[in-house]
């Protein structure tokens, strides 16, 4: 995320995050001052006393239970041969935790998740963490056919200097899109308007929002045309100029005419900038973009009359709330040239490095990775996304098809999802096509996400990848893009409240070079190389 939208919606913390995630707002965030859940064992003690026994610590948003291992994971470590011993470490408590255990080398055998730990992390570190290359052959035929057959896969495995220290995963039921533009079409039926496709009737229709009554409660100043959602409400409102901003991580990159580019210096992003000031000027704008807080952003957006018409986020429920039902998605505006442009990053939003890493604290990881390869099938997937057969999931195994069954105990279906299964989290990989075979048996986001996808995918761009970077890379960039992505932030909310961008233009990108620029760049070309020579 951009810093300036950390300003303001930073403190979304566990709701944001997941609602980026296809996780509903309505999260049970009870429990959660417990510094950690008790661990738990799985299979019988009969495994345990053969030696086959392993710990393996996970990362959970919030205080969930452990119903979220005792489907699937359980029951192929059973199937294994082997026990493991969970240890449940919370968000919050994970930062202090994880610097001791790294500091101190009292390590479990293995991590599921790729919260646990950052690129970073792991090669800053890698005397903690053993290199999985000389394992795959022997014990992880899943997941040896799968990186022969998909390059993108055999590119997220393998980290900068050659080895695969972390198993990656392709998530199920995941959109091309990520977070998107939605509208009141309420209010456009209230003014008998028609929905937008261009940027030009966008800005039409905002007019009007502005200046007529449109949420019809007899005060015509009350609407706010456009404000602050949950993602970068700056590259949202300049889309059809070409800025498709990707998901967290991407470092404001994307992938131009083939060629990696950072988004804050193309002309594409100069010209819709130079757009949103004149919008910001004629009071199209929320005037508090750059300075409301989140529960300002929150208030807005679900005051009980709606006052905001339009704004950008995962979902219309997890964006507007109650008042959902009257915003539907916007459509892939097209810009001067003609061009239609979504917000999509799939290699980010869809795909993941390291969701399971072996420490150098396990004697004998070989049973480990055979147990781990298991997850690596389709029915492993959608059930470590959704939760076991019978609980979260079915399987038709006369068509191959399944079905997600609605929750069981009164939470929505994606945090029912969350407590039922590793969701986001760990091992998983989906063919091409998987989503045609999965049925919802209630409305969720997911199901609602998936039908907008439909419809907008088709306007996917190539987005700039999942690289690895060198700790010589990751070390500089920790200092350098801080320092860009900061003038680059404090420009725009200038440009776009006040204006002056064609004539700053020039002396912004000469001090961006000034300030490491070229050094930055050349760092996103050499990673993209070294992505592409590894698939």
């Amino acid at each position: 995320m951009r810093k300036k939208l950390k300003m303001t919606a930073g403190v979304l913390a566990l709701t944001t995050v997941l609602a980026a995630c296809g996780q509903s707002a309505e999260v049970n965030t009870a429990g959660t001052e417990s510094s950690q859940a008790e661990s738990s064992v799985s299979t019988d003690s009969a495994d345990a006393s053969s030696g086959s026994a392993y710990e393996v610590a996970t990362v959970r948003w919030a205080d969930w239970g452990e119903d979220y291992h005792t489907g699937f994971p359980d029951a192929a470590a059973s199937e294994a041969g082997i026990s493991v011993a969970w240890d449940t470490i919370l968000n919050s408590d994970w930062a202090d935790k994880k610097a001791v255990l790294l500091a101190g080398g009292d390590l479990p055998d293995a991590f599921m998740g790729s919260i646990c730990f950052s690129e970073s992390d792991i090669l800053t570190n890698t005397g903690s963490f053993i290199a999985l290359d000389d394992y795959i052959d022997e014990y992880m035929p899943n997941f040896k056919a799968i990186i022969e057959s998909d390059p993108t896969m055999k590119a997220l495995a393998t980290s900068a200097d050659g080895h695969i220290y972390g198993l990656p995963s392709k998530k199920p039921c995941r959109p091309t899109v990520a977070n998107q533009m939605f509208i009141n079409k309420q209010w456009l039926d209230n003014l008998g308007l028609e929905v937008p496709t261009t940027y030009e009737e966008f800005e039409n229709v905002l007019t009007a929002f502005k200046e007529q009554d449109a949420n019809g409660n007899g005060d015509p100043t009350d609407e706010i045309p456009f404000g602050q959602g949950y993602a970068d409400s700056v590259m949202f409102f300049c889309l059809p100029f070409g800025t498709t901003i990707g998901a967290d991580g991407t470092y404001m990159m994307a992938i131009q005419n083939g060629e990696p580019v950072y988004l804050p210096v193309t002309e594409g992003y100069k010209s819709g900038i130079e757009w949103m000031h004149d919008c910001f000027e004629k009071g199209l704008i929320d005037p508090e973009l750059f300075t409301e807080d989140s529960s300002m952003r929150d208030a807005k957006l679900m005051n009980e009359t709606p006052i905001v018409g339009a704004a950008p986020g995962w979902t219309a429920d997890s964006t507007f709330g109650a008042n959902a039902d009257q915003y539907i998605a916007l459509p892939a505006l097209a810009g001067p040239e003609g061009e239609g442009y979504i917000s999509s990053d799939p290699e980010h939003w869809n795909y993941s490095r390291y969701e399971f890493v072996v420490t150098s604290s396990c004697e004998n990881p070989g049973p480990l990775l055979s147990w781990v390869d298991k997850f690596y099938t389709e029915d492993a997937s959608i059930q470590n996304f959704y939760g076991s057969f019978g609980v979260g999931t079915e399987k038709n195994d006369a068509d191959g098809t399944y079905t997600v069954l609605e929750p069981q105990d009164g939470n929505s279906a994606d945090t029912f999802a969350w407590i039922q299964s590793l969701r986001d989290f760990g091992p998983k990989y989906v063919k091409e096509g998987f989503n045609d075979k999965v049925n919802y048996a209630a409305e969720n986001g997911d199901a609602s996400k998936l039908a907008l996808d439909k419809e907008l995918g088709k306007y996917a761009k190539e987005a700039f990848p999942n690289v690895s970077y060198t700790t010589d890379q990751l070390n500089t960039l920790a200092t350098l893009f801080t320092d860009l992505d900061a003038y680059v932030a404090s420009n725009q909310a200038t440009w776009v409240t006040e204006g002056g961008i064609d004539e700053q233009w020039d002396n912004y990108v000469k001090t961006l070079e000034t300030m490491g620029y070229n050094d930055f760049i050349q760092i996103q070309q050499d990673a993209y190389n070294t992505y592409n020579a590894n698939k």
